[in-house]
C-alpha cells in the first residue's frame, strides 16, 4: 500500500512538473532610457538655485523622486551621465570653440542615481572628457565604485536576463563617417548578445529635426543590425520614426539637467519592453513614449523631472514625437 501511495505521488508530482512546463510562455524584460541627465553646474559653482545649490540642500533621493517608481519597477535604466564626477580641482580641458562649457561635480552625485532605480550610463558624450584624461579616468571610478554598468565610445555593456542578453552601444556620431564605426561594434555585438541598442551622442544642438545626414546614418544603424537607436545631444526633443520595424529616437532632450535654469521643459522616457518566449527566443517588442516635464518647479529648473499628467499637454509630446507637428510646445499667441 505504502508503495502504491508513493508511486502516486511520484506521478501527481511529475504531472505538475509537465503542465507547469507547458504553461510556461516566457517572460518579459522592460528598459527604460532617458536623455541628458547633468548632476553639476557650470565649473562645479555654487549659486543660489544651481544645481549645485540643490545638491547640498537635498537628499539624493529628491532629483528623480517623481520617477523612481517606473525606474525601479523595470529591468534596466539607462541615461547620458553629461559631466564629469570627481573629487579634485582639475584643470579645465582647452577647448576650440566659443562659447565652452565644463561641468563636473563631486563623486557623491552617482548617489542620484543609484538611489532612484537607474543602473546604467553613457559616458559617449562631449562632456566626460571636461577635465582631460583624469577627470574621465575619475568618473569612471565613481559610475564603478557605485555600482553602475556603463558603456563608452570603446566599451559595450551588456545586460542579462534569464539567458536573453542586451548589448547597448555607446557612441559619439558627429558626422555620418562614425557610423561606420558604430557599425563594426555592432557586428562584434551581435557575437555576444542577442538584441543590440545603439545609444549615440550627436547632432545639431537645440534643433526639432534631425540633420539629413543623421536619418541616413540612423538608417544605415538599422540596416546593419541595431534593433533599437537612440539619439541624444541636441538639448531638446526630436521625433521618433519606425524604419524597417525598428525605432529611431533623433533626440531624447534633457532629462535631470543641471546645465540651465530654463531649459525647454519636454522630455520622454523611452520603455523597451521585450516578450521572451519559452525557447528563448524573442517574440515581440514595442516601444512605448512617457512624456515628461524637465522640471517641475514654477520658477525655473528645479531638477526634478516628472511624469506629464495633463493629457492635452501629453498628447502634445506624443504628436510631435509621431511626426504630426514641428515642436513638443505649442506656439503662444
Amino acid at each position: 500500500m505504502k508503495r502504491f501511495l508513493c508511486l502516486c505521488l511520484v506521478c501527481l508530482l511529475l504531472c505538475g512538473a509537465a503542465r507547469a512546463s507547458e504553461e510556461y510562455e516566457g517572460f518579459d524584460i522592460v528598459v527604460s532610457i532617458a536623455g541628458d541627465v547633468m548632476l553639476a553646474s557650470y565649473r562645479n559653482e555654487l549659486t543660489a538655485s544651481n544645481f549645485s545649490a540643490y545638491a547640498r540642500a537635498q537628499e539624493a533621493t529628491y532629483f528623480l523622486q517623481n520617477v523612481r517608481s517606473l525606474f525601479e519597477a523595470d529591468d534596466l535604466t539607462v541615461v547620458n551621465l553629461e559631466n564629469v564626477l570627481t573629487d579634485r580641482a582639475l584643470e579645465e580641458r582647452e577647448k576650440d570653440h566659443d562659447p565652452a562649457y565644463w561641468y563636473r561635480g563631486p563623486s557623491s552625485n552617482a548617489e542620484i542615481l543609484t538611489s532612484s532605480g537607474v543602473e546604467a550610463v553613457s559616458l559617449a558624450n562631449n562632456h566626460t572628457g571636461d577635465y582631460g584624461p583624469e577627470g574621465a579616468r575619475d568618473t569612471v571610478k565613481a559610475v564603478e565604485k557605485a555600482g553602475l554598468l556603463y558603456g563608452s565610445n570603446d566599451r559595450t555593456f551588456y545586460f542579462e536576463k534569464e539567458g536573453y542578453r542586451i548589448a547597448v552601444i555607446c557612441h559619439g556620431l558627429w558626422n555620418e563617417r562614425q557610423a561606420g564605426d558604430i557599425v563594426r561594434r555592432i557586428r562584434a555585438a551581435e557575437e555576444e548578445s542577442d538584441f543590440q541598442i545603439v545609444f549615440y551622442h550627436g547632432g545639431k544642438e537645440k534643433a526639432h529635426a534631425p540633420e539629413e545626414w543623421r536619418q541616413r546614418a540612423s538608417r544605415r544603424l538599422v540596416d546593419e543590425g541595431a534593433d533599437l537607436v537612440i539619439g541624444n545631444h541636441p538639448h531638446v526633443l526630436q521625433p521618433r520614426e519606425t524604419y524597417n520595424g525598428t525605432d529611431i529616437v533623433y533626440s531624447m532632450g534633457n532629462f535631470c539637467y543641471g546645465g540651465s535654469k530654463y531649459p525647454e521643459n519636454r522630455t520622454i522616457i523611452y520603455q523597451l519592453t521585450l516578450h521572451v518566449g519559452a525557447d528563448g527566443a524573442l517574440e515581440t517588442k514595442s516601444g512605448d513614449i512617457i512624456p515628461c516635464y524637465v522640471y517641475t518647479g514654477e520658477s525655473g529648473n528645479n531638477y526634478c523631472p516628472g511624469i506629464i499628467e495633463d493629457e492635452t499637454v501629453r498628447q502634445q509630446v506624443l504628436d510631435f514625437m509621431d511626426g504630426k507637428t514641428t515642436s513638443p510646445i505649442p506656439k503662444t499667441t
